[in-house]
């Protein structure tokens, strides 16, 4: 796995943020200084138990200014001057932030910087939001071959594209891109925090973050990040010194530890990452504490059928007791009720219903995919083992097209298995187009990303399997009925038409 898969796994429930405290000339020209401020972002990172990596910018001055610039024409250069660092002590730097465990990061400006970088062993390079188009600089970053990540601060969506496809022509697979807004400090009108949401659909494979250029003390911009899936954090930091104080966005260690303290709150408060909800004993024992309970009308006997007629629905309800939530026509008696008792019945095991709630599911996942089926189609439960076993083998297939040609889509729930099987007359070829699919084609075994594809030539044997759930298409020559051949007798024994179930409702 990669640094930044490392850093960031989107499949881990319990991944927490990553902290980038980013030093730029906060060190004053002073390594002292630079270590000081090192320390204090381990302190942090200690007393918080996070993941952190303290950031530094290169420029190789001699070749970055221009001979012809002056200072009073930039505010920049002169900043840049005065605080310049040689590299021997940019080494010592690194060397002083990989002691305290945590990762070296490096923004450099210009192609001699990058080499530097790579010279001082800096694990991740940064990206600035005014390098994010700097093409000559770009290629030299891809060139070190390392993770990159990178900021998008003043870059319109076309343009993120852009970097984004300039990356992936390069084979750039450890990428993860920042929101930030290029102005300082930034105000609250101008954080635009709903372009994360944008982001993380666009470029869901990769991490997104956002780095902040807000006010020292306003901790909500970082909050309303990790509530909208960001889980890379940047800001500036650094220690005030009588004649250097810090810039207005910047902060002091007791800042950066609230902004950290304030983003695992929110981290917390968010919950699973991949947005599963728990449901917990104590939250079901409360609501079932509002809810009303079902109580006997009249006195019934064993065997009963219930009615509405029947029952009361009143509150309190009683520990035990059936609740609305549980009623259903038709619910008969255990035993007999006298008038006024609280029923204790509960809806035994149904086979329909069972069926109904994979259904559910299976369509919820195509809600999530955003695939729409339009209002021509056909769906099957492929049930190779009997429908009782299908939560552990088979498929929902979704017939689209049969003609010459064929299009379908296959929808395995989370945990199941297709078995070993092969075509004498049809040919297919399958892309993924959702979650995780494990394909086991004549013993050689693939785990697809989504987008891929893959060829099941005829008389292939071959089989599929999900740990998270899977949407799969096929298109492939016309469908013939009897024409796949199971590896398994128990199988092949069967009538195709005993091993799929039409669902005439969906």
């Amino acid at each position: 796995m990669t640094l930044l898969r490392e850093l960031f796994d989107p499949h881990a429930a319990d991944v927490a943020p990553f902290f980038i405290f980013e030093i730029a000339n906060n060190h004053q020209g002073s390594i002292d200084h630079g270590l000081r401020i090192i320390d204090e972002m381990a302190r942090v990172c200690r007393t918080f138990k996070v993941r952190g990596g303290v950031k530094f910018q290169y420029r190789d001055l001699e070749t970055f200014i221009h001979p012809s610039a002056e200072s009073a024409t930039n505010k920049h250069i002169a900043r840049f001057k005065s605080t310049a660092l040689q590299k021997t002590q940019y080494e010592l730097l690194m060397e002083a932030v990989r002691e305290q465990g945590l990762v070296t990061i490096c923004t450099p400006f210009d192609e001699p910087s990058v080499q530097d970088c790579i010279n001082h062993g800096v694990e991740i390079l940064k990206v600035a939001s005014c390098s994010a188009n700097d093409w000559p600089l770009l290629e030299k970053i891809v060139e070190a071959r390392k993770p990159i990540i990178c900021s998008t601060g003043g870059l319109r969506l076309d343009e993120i594209d852009q970097v984004v496809t300039f990356f992936q022509h390069r084979d750039v697979r450890d990428l993860a891109i920042l929101h930030c807004v290029g102005v300082y400090p930034t105000p609250s009108s101008m954080l635009q925090m709903n372009f994360l949401d944008k982001l993380r659909k666009r470029y869901h494979w990769m991490p997104i973050g956002y780095s902040g250029h807000e006010s020292p003390d306003d901790l909500l911009p970082a909050t309303v990040a990790i509530a909208k899936g960001s889980r890379i954090l940047e800001r500036h930091v650094g220690i005030a010194l009588p004649d250097a104080p810090l810039n207005a966005y910047s902060m002091n260690p007791d800042q950066t530890a609230a902004w950290v303290k304030g983003a695992l709150t929110a981290f917390e408060a968010c919950g699973n990452p991949r947005g599963e909800k728990h449901v917990t004993q104590a939250e079901i024992d409360s609501l079932n504490s509002l809810r009303r309970g079902v109580f006997a009308r009249a006195d019934l006997s064993e065997g009963h059928q219930l009615e509405p007629g029947d029952v009361v629905f009143a509150f309190p309800g009683q520990p035990g007791q059936t609740t609305t939530s549980e009623w259903i026509d038709g619910l008969a008696t255990s035993r007999a009720y006298r008038a006024g008792e609280p029923l204790r019945e509960r809806r035994r095991a149904n086979p329909a219903a069972t069926v109904r709630a994979m259904i559910r599911e299976a369509k919820g996942m195509l809600y999530e995919a955003r695939i729409e089926l339009g209002d021509r189609f056909t769906v099957e439960m492929s049930h190779h083992y009997g429908r009782e076993q299908f939560r552990s083998w088979g498929a929902f297939i979704i017939s689209l097209v049969n003609r010459e040609y064929c299009k379908k889509l296959l929808l395995m729930l989370p945990g199941q298995r297709h078995p070993k099987h092969r075509h004498h007359k049809k040919e297919e070829t399958f892309q993924l187009l959702h979650g995780d699919l494990q394909v086991n084609l004549d013993g050689k075994i693939c785990d697809l990303l989504p987008g891929q594809l893959f060829l099941v030539e005829r008389d292939t044997f071959h089989s599929f399997e999900t740990k998270g759930g899977a949407i799969f298409e096929e298109i492939s020559t016309t469908h013939i009925v009897g024409d796949s051949e199971y590896e398994d007798p128990a199988i092949a024994r069967l009538d195709p038409m005993d091993r799929k179930t039409v669902l005439s409702q969906w």
